[in-house]
């Protein structure tokens, strides 16, 4: 009796290839797989060359549009130059960020809020690509997440006080650990956004947060980006309105197109900041165009005015009769909407689950949008407002506190009553 082992047929077939082979010829070489990692057991970037390249583009292609749009902007005035347009650039992309500067007419905090969102994205973007770049992509770590993060705010912490430097050099003041500071909480907030995306660490957070809590969260985010949509939806109108008076104030400064373009960009760039402020008004608090003014539904009160195209949307007097009553309802359309909405989700859940819900379940989340979409709002308001020099336009923009309370209170209680008429009207229907 004979017995065949598993390997004699892998053998009998390795001896009759080599057999086949024609004398002095080896056979094709083996591939031994290489380790982990490539051949050197490693295939990443290192974090510092990671960090310096991510946070390197991010600064390069959120200033270089405004150092464009400013030496369009000079050609205005006749006195555009190659060194004039780096210094204003960054003068411009320092203000972007929420550093003030010192001029001879005063400081000039008011930043536009155009230059910050892409700031932003691009910094989210970097956290991206040093998370990647380290190997940390889906790993889920806390520690490889805040290191990616904190490696892109350290590197942008050092380009802002460089900015800060070449800035100051040119006549202006700024102060170079505040553009340090700034620039380097603002980068680490925005690379961890990227960078926990990446590292699907926001994943986990979210599977190990309360469903309502999660929930409450979510509806005031989109109750916050509603209004914003409303906000700039009356803001768009007023300029478009106003059309005629803001070619006039363009056709003012006396420049070739190029002037006309730039001063058209700088107005583009202050868009989210009249967004804002429109969002400001249809909540009541209004907003403030100099010292001792103000521009709510009930009342306006305007001096002299910067020669800017969207200052040409500013209302001419107090809101009255169906407009007003229009207007002041938006912002409680919206958190009955948003209540709404949330109710049904909810609702449609509980009926996949085949589980009641319960009224606090449902009441919570719809509670907690209000505060939510009140420290949104605020934040947004105080960023957005500023002064434009020490005299009269010294105070510009709406007052955060205001803002965030009204929204609180508009938001909440309109989606609670959202909330619980939708759950009402399904148990009538049902």
């Amino acid at each position: 009796m004979s017995f065949v082992t598993p390997d004699q047929p892998r053998r009998a077939t390795e001896a009759r290839d080599a057999g086949s082979r024609p004398p002095g010829r080896a056979g094709p070489p083996r591939r031994v797989p290489l380790p982990r990692g490539g051949p050197t057991g490693r295939n990443h970037a290192p974090l510092v060359v990671a960090a310096l390249v991510a946070a390197g583009g991010a600064a390069l292609t959120s200033w270089l549009p405004v150092a464009l749009v400013l030496w369009l902007f000079q050609l205005s005035e006749g006195a555009a130059s190659l060194l004039g347009a780096v210094r204003a650039g960054t003068a411009g992309w320092l203000l972007g960020h929420g550093v003030p500067l010192e001029t001879a007419t005063g400081p000039l905090g008011l930043a536009p809020l155009a230059v910050t969102a892409l700031a932003v994205w691009r910094l989210s973007r970097a956290g991206v690509h040093v998370t990647r770049a380290i190997g940390a992509r889906g790993s889920r770590s806390p520690g490889r997440t805040l290191v990616a993060a904190v490696a892109v705010g350290v590197v942008y912490a050092l380009l802002g006080v460089l900015a800060a430097m070449l800035v100051g050099a040119g006549g202006l003041g700024v102060s170079t650990v505040r553009a340090g500071l700034t620039f380097g909480v603002l980068g680490v907030l925005a690379a961890g956004v990227g960078a926990a995306r990446t590292s699907r660490l926001s994943d986990l957070l979210a599977a190990r947060t309360p469903k309502p809590l999660r929930d409450g969260v979510q509806a005031g985010l989109v109750a916050g980006l509603v209004l914003l949509g409303a906000g700039a939806a009356v803001a768009g109108l007023a300029v478009a309105t106003g059309g005629g008076d803001a070619a006039d104030l363009i056709g003012a400064y006396r420049t070739g197109v190029a002037g006309q373009a730039g001063i058209t960009l700088v107005s583009l760039a202050y868009a989210p900041n009249a967004t804002v402020w429109s969002t400001s008004y249809l909540l009541g608090p209004g907003f403030a165009v100099g010292t001792d003014t103000a521009v709510r539904t009930s009342e306006v009160a305007v001096g002299a005015l910067p020669a800017l195209p969207l200052v040409a949307g500013l209302p001419g007097g107090p809101v009255d009769g169906f407009w007003s009553a229009t207007i002041l309802a938006l912002p409680a359309l919206v958190g009955l909407a948003v209540g709404g909405l949330l109710a049904r989700r909810l609702l449609r859940a509980a009926a996949v689950e085949r589980a009641p819900l319960g009224w606090g379940a449902l009441l919570f989340p719809a509670v907690l949008a209000g505060p939510v979409t009140g420290l949104l709002m605020g934040a947004v308001a105080e960023a957005s407002g500023g002064p434009l020099g020490a005299g009269r336009l010294a105070e510009l923009g709406p007052v955060g506190w205001q803002v965030a309370l009204a929204s609180t209170v508009v938001i909440g209680a309109g989606a609670l009553l959202g909330a619980a008429a939708t759950r009402w009207l399904t148990r009538l229907t049902a």
